[in-house]
This record gives structure tokens, sequence and C-alpha cells, in this order.
């Protein structure tokens, strides 16, 4: 990077140095378009010949023209899962953190249990309120939805 380029956002030098920098692409552009000696020219002019010799140049093309059928084909081909033997291995660590976590909160209610839950049963409305009413309510219209979920769900869909 060259320092002694003032930035072209400085108030009192940015439109020189903005010019300059237009003057200099310029004169690579005809320079390029002329067919000069590439050594001649100062250095910023010689930058920006290369840059244009750069753009000039169509691009490469790295994909052969069946690339999207071969990557098709390579899809359809590879199994549905890969790894499986990884996949079970998650699994039985999942099952048997949920069976730990499991067994450590019975093992923390038998223990605790009898300080905290009658807090709780404190928060829990009285049989004949409105409030009972509306949670059952709540719950009815909850396990309904679910279960009409189920029943539209068709029968070859994988569950979900």
């Amino acid at each position: 990077m060259n320092h002694d380029i003032p930035p072209f956002d400085d108030p009192p030098f940015g439109n020189l140095v903005q010019e300059r920098e237009w003057q200099a692409q310029e004169r690579a552009l005809q320079a390029e378009r002329l067919g000069l000696d590439p050594s001649g020219g100062d250095e910023r002019v010689r930058r920006y010949r290369l840059l244009a010799r750069a753009l000039r140049e169509p691009m490469p093309s790295a994909l052969p023209d069946d690339f999207a059928q071969r990557v098709a084909a390579r899809v359809a081909g590879a199994p549905a899962r890969a790894g499986a033997g990884d996949t079970r291995i998650e699994f039985a660590l999942a099952c048997t953190l949920v069976a730990a976590l499991i067994v450590a909160a019975g093992v923390v209610t038998a223990d605790y249990g009898s300080a905290w839950l009658p807090a709780f049963r404190q928060l829990l409305p009285s049989p004949g309120t409105p409030a009972t009413s509306w949670l059952l309510a709540l719950g009815a219209c909850l396990g309904a939805s679910w279960l009409l979920g189920l029943w539209q769900r068709p029968a070859h869909a994988p569950p979900g």
C-alpha cells in the first residue's frame, strides 16, 4: 500500500486524489487500446493496465457443461444416510443421557420433594374455580389439535 497518497475522503485533497486516480485509469485504458509498450508510464498506470488486461480476458469456465447432471447423479446414487454407524452411537449416547437425567430427577424429587412440592401445589388453582375450567379447555384444545394433525398426516409421510 502506498502511504504517500492522501485518503480519498480527506477534504482538502480528496477531489485532487480522485481526479489523479481517474486520469491514471484513463491513461491505462488508452495505452491498452493502442497496444503501447507496457513498461512505459508511471507505476500507477502500469498497475491499472494490468487490471484492464485481466478484466478484458474472458473468465475461465471451471465447470464442465454437464456439471449439474453429474452432481444430481452423484446425489441420487449416494446412500441416504452416510455414516449411519456414527448416528447410532450418537443416538445411544443421547438415550443414555436422557435416562440418566430422568433417574436424577426421580432421586431429587424423592429426597427433596417434601420440601418444595407443597409450594407448587399452592400455585395450582383449586378445583371448581374458573381457572381450572380454562386450563382443562386449553388442554382439550391442544390434545384435539395434536390428534387432528396425526389424522391428517398421510400414511407414507415420516413422523415429525
